[in-house]
């Protein structure tokens, strides 16, 4: 069986027959075999949070692809609030938007002295704001809020050494998370909500990047992992379960293979992997718990561009087709902005807003697409858009023949059960499986 959009054609999507070459690959999920050989047992947990976060690897190690581009704000998975780091033309300060009242509208964070320009920045969801400073080779995070005409601020600790990335912020926005990418593992912090500072989480056998949450408990993460150098996948790691690991995407055995988004209610995710093209990463899509294979739409393929998908519209339980998808289109004219379903043939393409905070945007569950933007004029404002309705294509006068080669890339055998089942638990809703 294969994975089409109600109007899908055969050719641009990467094919091969089910029933030749090796076993297939399949969106996989905890509770299942793994795919790869036996992974290295993880080291020692460090015993506090002061301890230091694994460091960065030899040179030798390959590095995973560039990262996406950075979004101009950071919001929370409810929408509610945002984050950014501004700048008043001398220096640079934090800044949280309220997002979920009558009209936005901007508090600055000034702490005591100018930030960095790099220093990162995510919303909670009780509205302060986490920060992470790099002071001394060591990660210090706190949390920012308003008082008054000043800024109060709240000391978590800090973690020593290595490179430390923040995670999206997580559903129910109470905790923070931070991966931190070692010579051969990867540690999984919570840098905000615990009692006691920084804690330690996990250890991640390989070195990983990305970081998408697959639930609305924020107990699932998918990590793009690569293990001795070897080829990029995707795993799940439960950390209710205490950082347990299981393969998550994986589409040919040597093809590098990234999870970009996903959406808990319709199950549908957004992938990236350059199984169709070797060497050339091409945007695809499936649905988590479905035998259906992931598509790589000729529509999502632009010629000296990238495209990053930024925002899945919410709620479409059981119709992952349905979904509106944002998407940030980088080219050597600018950057513009991208709509498109899965169940079309055709991606809209619309100028930016003016003052967009690029890559940063939310949709409504009735499928209104939020931009914020910030100009001289309006210093915090969203713009809303939503997706085309589709024109219908008048029909052909003559049937052509059909490309050669093209049935999709088969998954693998078996849905993605084990996760069903533990997702479900934590109130995750998926499409059932085919």
């Amino acid at each position: 069986m294969s994975l089409h959009a109600p109007d899908s054609t055969p050719g641009p999507e990467y094919a091969q027959a089910p029933d030749t070459g090796p076993a297939p690959a399949q969106l996989s999920g905890p509770g299942e075999a793994p795919v790869s050989p036996q992974p290295p047992g993880p080291a020692p947990a460090p015993s506090s949070a002061q301890d230091p976060a694994p460091g960065r690897g030899p040179a030798s190690v390959p590095e995973p692809a560039p990262p996406a581009p950075l979004p101009g704000c950071v919001i929370t998975a409810d929408g509610a609030y945002a984050a950014r780091l501004a700048s008043d033309g001398t220096s640079w300060f934090p800044e949280r938007w309220t997002l979920d009242g009558p009209e936005p509208y901007a508090v600055p964070l000034p702490g005591n002295q100018p930030e960095e320009p790099g220093t990162e920045v995510v919303p909670m969801g009780d509205g302060r704001v986490l920060i992470r400073r790099v002071v001394d080779g060591r990660h210090s995070f706190s949390l920012l809020y308003p008082t008054g005409p000043r800024t109060g601020e709240v000391p978590l600790g800090a973690v020593s050494g290595g490179e430390l990335t923040l995670l999206p912020p997580a559903p129910g926005g109470r905790c923070a998370y931070a991966i931190a990418v070692g010579e051969r593992s990867t540690g999984v912090w919570m840098v905000a909500g615990g009692a006691f500072g920084p804690e330690f989480l996990a250890e991640v056998p390989g070195r990983c990047s990305g970081g998408v949450w697959l639930d609305r408990a924020g107990r699932m993460l998918a990590l793009d992992r690569s293990l001795d150098g070897g080829p990029v996948k995707t795993v799940a790691v439960d950390l209710g379960r205490g950082g347990e690991v299981t393969p998550l995407l994986q589409i040919a055995e040597a093809s590098a293979d990234r999870l970009v988004l996903a959406d808990p209610d319709s199950g549908l995710l957004l992938v990236r992997s350059d199984a169709p093209s070797p060497g050339h990463e091409r945007l695809g899509w499936g649905v988590l718990g479905s035998t259906l294979p992931v598509r790589f739409p000729e529509c999502l393929c632009l010629t000296d561009c990238a495209v990053t998908p930024f925002a899945i519209q919410p709620g479409q339980t059981l119709m992952p087709e349905s979904c509106a998808v944002a998407l940030r289109i980088d080219g050597a004219t600018g950057t513009w902005l991208g709509l498109w379903r899965p169940a079309e043939r055709q991606m809209h393409q619309l100028a930016a807003p003016q003052g967009w905070l690029t890559g940063a945007g939310l949709w409504t569950r009735d499928g209104e697409l939020q931009l914020p933007c910030a100009t001289e004029s309006v210093p915090c404002g969203i713009a809303r858009t939503s997706v085309p309705e589709p024109v219908e294509e008048p029909a052909p006068q003559t049937v052509p023949e059909p490309p050669s080669a093209a049935r999709p890339v088969p998954l693998q055998q078996a849905p993605l059960a084990g996760l069903m089942r533990r997702a479900a638990t934590a109130g995750t809703r998926a499409a059932p499986a085919g």
